[in-house]
């Protein structure tokens, strides 16, 4: 009886431990890497069915409402992200010697971001530093409602694609209706919006059409100039084959759709 009693006593002890050292675990968890990509609440939602709606203003109210999350999630990140990169920045011109994970860290942006890997750490942390800031949440809003027809397309609707975003690996999206003859690409598929989100600012802040957007954004932050959707739009001739067109509308939609936009 006196062993059963003391392999009781032991058994609830062990399990007491257990638990502690359980809850210990998840209250130290490491905070996520810098690197590691934002999802929001949204990616656990589908895609409201924005043609349920009759009022155009509740429309545009529920579209905004279910992206700007997202939008303004991702360029937090991206600040945050900015912040890193320009530590390191003064660390080297400070001749500090950087860590074996920074180091690694450094070599994931530069393959992320598409930049020369053959530079100096020093030009090497300022090209990034090029590539790695925010998007105002104006313009990708407008840019959302015009490419996705205000979240109502197929590609929105089915594969939160709602950015016109291309692929080009068989399968690895929707075939456009419209495809050209001899054309590959499909309309890319994403398995949440937060990476569809993701996927869009990057493209913007790495392609090289995109390069008069991230000049234009670069002379305003120089300047200390508020960096607009409306001035940051004049970068983005090559989204579309409409070219200025383009350009024009989304600073008309801009402009038309303040009262939502300003929530």
């Amino acid at each position: 009886m006196h062993k059963r009693e003391t392999l009781k006593i032991v058994l609830v002890t062990l399990g007491v431990l257990a638990v502690i050292v359980i809850n210990a675990l998840i209250l130290t968890k490491d905070e996520p890497d810098v690197l590691d990509i934002p999802e929001t609440v949204q990616t656990k939602k589908g895609v409201p069915d924005f043609t349920a709606f009759n009022d155009t203003k509740a429309k545009k109210k529920a579209f905004f409402d279910y992206l700007r999350p997202e939008v303004e999630k991702q360029n937090q990140y991206l600040l945050s992200l900015r912040h890193y990169v320009q530590t390191l920045y003064r660390q080297s011109l400070g001749d500090e010697v950087l860590s074996e994970d920074d180091n690694e860290r450094v070599a994931w942006l530069v393959k992320e971001y598409r930049v020369n890997d053959s530079l100096s750490l020093n030009n090497t942390l300022l090209a990034l530093l090029e590539k790695i800031d925010v998007v105002p949440v104006e313009l990708v809003l407008v840019q959302a409602a015009n490419e996705s027809a205000w979240g109502t397309s197929r590609f929105a609707r089915k594969g939160y694609n709602f950015f016109g975003l291309w692929c080009f690996s068989k399968g690895c999206g929707f075939v456009p209706s419209r495809r050209n003859d001899g054309a590959s690409h499909e309309v890319a598929k994403f398995d949440n919006v937060s990476r569809a989100t993701y996927t869009y600012m990057r493209n913007l802040n790495r392609h090289d059409a995109y390069n008069e957007l991230r000049e234009i954004r670069s002379r305003l932050r120089a300047n200390q100039l508020p960096i607009s959707g409306t001035a940051l739009a004049e970068g983005l001739m090559n989204y579309s084959e409409r070219g200025a067109a383009y350009v024009e509308e989304l600073q008309a939609m801009i402009q038309y759709n303040e009262e939502f936009l300003s929530e």
